[in-house]
């Protein structure tokens, strides 16, 4: 397929810039500005106040660089000074009740049911792309272009997709292949791409923070941004229900000690397992009916293909046959050769939509329940789903 890439926001143009207080999107709201285009800064306020509270725990404080938590108040505090000092319009938005209902309630509720979530996907989908630009519409700002510090690009096929006239709005990877996100951004619909750009799509990490510094931007100076929350804090996030412990056991079912409670564990996971055998061990699977984590050797955790579900593609076109293209199995992983085809679900078997199986030309390792398995042609996002359990 061959792709087209969207032109960036011209002078005079109305762009509405998503700011967190970091490097990137205070960059991009920077070159946008000295570009001649009419900013407009905006900030999604998260936190609820009370969660993470440092009196949760005295000793630490939550980072500024996690998305959630109250380092929210001093990044809302940073972009208002920057964006005064630039002749910026800026508006903080109370997305709270969504970022709850979509990105928390979720990422607990999947860590409960055995599974490994991905909240920066959900975010993106629900609240970024979602709940702050309704709240900004609801306010009465109209822009032309939403744009963000993420590195990707939007794309357009030069021909329809999947047999059809269609050539919608996708997500395609960046120059710095190093710094890529478009894994996090699979979800955002065609219809709201077509209003959205990325500035930095062609820029380097070490340009960007180069460009920064020669700016004296006080972002420059802060570290890269984190998780949604800070590792040290996953068990205050959790602490709304007691956990249940129980057995962790090897493949046999032979008992190898006794579990936490399954919501701090995921596929593949090495260190903290509080178990003592003669040979490596990692997690092979969770069992949330009969609360059990179970182990197994390295080797163990190879898996040939897939089953995804609740699948979103490209311009809401459906492929009708079988596809042969790359798939991305988790953030960190690289993108490999698959064939993805339609999967008739077994007796006793439900999915959320049409489930997909993804054959992998090699075998994956610790193919995990929860995260997204992303299809790339030619660089570009196709679609992408669910993954709801790997096969033997």
């Amino acid at each position: 397929m061959d792709f087209i890439t969207q032109e960036m926001p011209r002078a005079g143009e109305t762009v509405l810039v998503g700011m967190s207080g970091g490097v990137d999107s205070t960059l991009t709201a920077l070159m946008l500005k000295e570009k001649g285009c009419h900013v407009i800064g905006v900030t999604m306020s998260l936190w609820d106040g009370k969660t993470l509270a440092p009196n949760n725990n005295p000793s630490k404080k939550v980072a500024q660089e996690s998305c959630y938590g109250p380092g929210e108040e001093e990044n809302i505090a940073e972009c208002k000074k920057f964006c005064e000092q630039n002749g910026i319009a800026y508006y903080v938005v109370d997305v709270k009740e969504q970022y709850q209902r979509n990105v928390l309630d979720y990422f607990k509720a999947e860590y409960r049911s055995g599974r490994t979530p991905n909240p920066c996907i959900m975010c993106n989908r629900y609240i970024k792309f979602g709940a702050m630009l309704d709240a900004i519409k609801n306010i009465g700002i109209s822009y032309d272009y939403f744009c963000t510090g993420h590195y990707a690009k939007i794309v357009r096929p030069t021909e329809g997709i999947f047999g059809t006239e269609k050539r919608p709005f996708m997500i395609s990877a960046a120059t710095d292949v190093s710094k890529d996100q478009t894994y996090f951004l699979y979800r955002v619909p065609s219809e709201i791409l077509e209003k959205v750009r990325f500035p930095l799509a062609t820029y380097n990490k070490s340009e960007v923070f180069e460009i920064a510094e020669k700016a004296h931007l006080d972002a420059a100076k802060r570290k890269e941004s984190q998780d949604f929350i800070g590792e040290e804090y996953f068990d205050a996030l959790f602490s709304d229900k007691p956990s249940t412990p129980g057995d962790i056991i090897d493949l046999d079912g032979h008992i190898l000690g006794r579990h936490r409670g399954i919501e701090h564990y995921t596929i593949g996971q090495r260190r903290g397992l509080g178990v003592a055998v003669n040979y490596p061990v990692y997690v092979h699977s969770i069992d949330a009916k009969n609360n059990v984590v179970v182990l197994a050797p390295n080797n163990a955790l190879n898996s040939p293909s897939l089953i995804a579900d609740d699948f979103i593609w490209a311009g809401n076109v459906e492929p009708k046959e079988s596809i042969e293209t790359l798939v991305k199995i988790r953030l960190a992983s690289r993108p490999v050769k698959c064939r993805v085809e339609k999967y008739e679900a077994k007796s006793g078997e439900t999915f959320n939509g049409t489930p997909w199986k993804i054959i992998f030309e090699e075998e994956q390792r610790a193919v995990a329940p929860g995260q997204s398995a992303v299809l790339y042609k030619d660089g570009a996002i196709i679609g992408g789903g669910i993954i709801s359990r790997s096969c033997v």
